[in-house]
């Protein structure tokens, strides 16, 4: 794979809500012990900065958070509710936090893989994404943009907007409005 097929930095250092609806259709693909992986981004969520009180930056920043304020183009990897992995997209410009998490995918290569982790359930979630392509904290903070990272998105299918639906993000059940009901989830009306 040569990095010609990464989707470029330029790409990430857009504003959040362009990028998550672009991520739409993108193939997300995990190299791992030279065996690859990948699925169609089907759906992402957009966190902009420390005004959006649903985003981690909101409180500052701090050691969990760091990679959200450092160059677009990186993958933000936390653990959460203690057993979980997400993975999020850095995007806009350094010192600005935002990011885009990636909360589901339709497996394309090493669907065998991907099923046996999985115990042949779906890998629409973030946790069911990240649990599928072998995704933990070691991959915080690596550069999105290099093949030789294990992990890159890289250009799929369009997307036409007659299939994108959009809504209210996942599971931020204690933020205060307009936070919680803002319509920053974007979904393919397919596959789910």
């Amino acid at each position: 794979m040569n990095s010609s097929s990464c989707l470029p930095r330029e790409f990430y250092a857009r504003p959040t809500l362009t990028v998550a609806r672009a991520l739409l259709g993108m193939r997300l693909v995990r190299l791992q012990d030279g065996v690859q992986l990948s699925g169609i981004i089907t759906e992402a969520e957009a966190y902009i900065g420390q005004e959006d009180l649903g985003c981690h930056a909101h409180s500052g920043k701090s050691l969990r958070n760091a990679v959200m304020f450092g160059p677009p183009g990186h993958a933000y990897v936390y653990f959460t509710y203690g057993m979980h992995w997400m993975l999020n997209a850095v995007t806009e410009r350094q010192d600005f936090p935002a990011a885009v998490l990636l909360r589901a995918i339709q497996p394309l290569e090493g669907i065998e893989i991907i099923s046996a982790r999985r115990q042949g359930r779906d890998t629409f979630g973030p946790a069911k994404l990240t649990q599928a392509l072998g995704i933990d904290g070691t991959l915080n903070g690596i550069d999105l943009c290099s093949p030789a990272s294990g992990l890159w998105i890289e250009p799929g299918p369009p997307v036409p907007e007659s299939a994108v639906l959009t809504g209210p993000r996942v599971g931020l059940y204690t933020v205060p409005e307009p936070w919680k009901s803002i319509p920053w989830r974007f979904r393919t009306a397919i596959n789910h």
